[in-house]
């Protein structure tokens, strides 16, 4: 049986979990409210990677990035949005990179 936690010692830190950065970091972006109004939902995340540790005290925020835009072929109301995420610490080093495929609502005529 696997044992955890064996090597920690009284007064050591602990980091944030890699779950935990992704919700923190995922909720501040959708705090923002950018697709509040639009989205449909997603099929999921790709591409998610744990670059670094998040240590206490540290500060993170999110950076978006639009990677492709593209209307559906078939239901002319809506298309997807495929954006690359960034949550990154105070010295500017990410520690979570993500892609997520979106499907927005559309605008008449765009």
């Amino acid at each position: 049986m696997e044992r955890y936690f064996d090597d920690f010692k009284v007064g050591d830190r602990f980091r944030s979990s890699g779950l935990h950065t992704f919700a923190l970091g995922w909720r501040m972006f959708l705090h923002e409210g950018l697709f509040s109004a639009c989205s449909l939902g997603s099929p999921g995340v790709d591409e998610l990677r744990w670059t670094a540790p998040v240590k206490p005290g540290d500060t993170i925020y999110t950076e978006a990035e639009v990677l492709e835009a593209r209307p559906s072929s078939s239901k002319p109301d809506r298309g997807t949005l495929r954006m690359g995420y960034r949550i990154v610490n105070q010295a500017g080093e990410a520690v979570l990179t993500m892609t997520i495929l979106h499907i927005l609502k559309r605008r008449a005529g765009i």
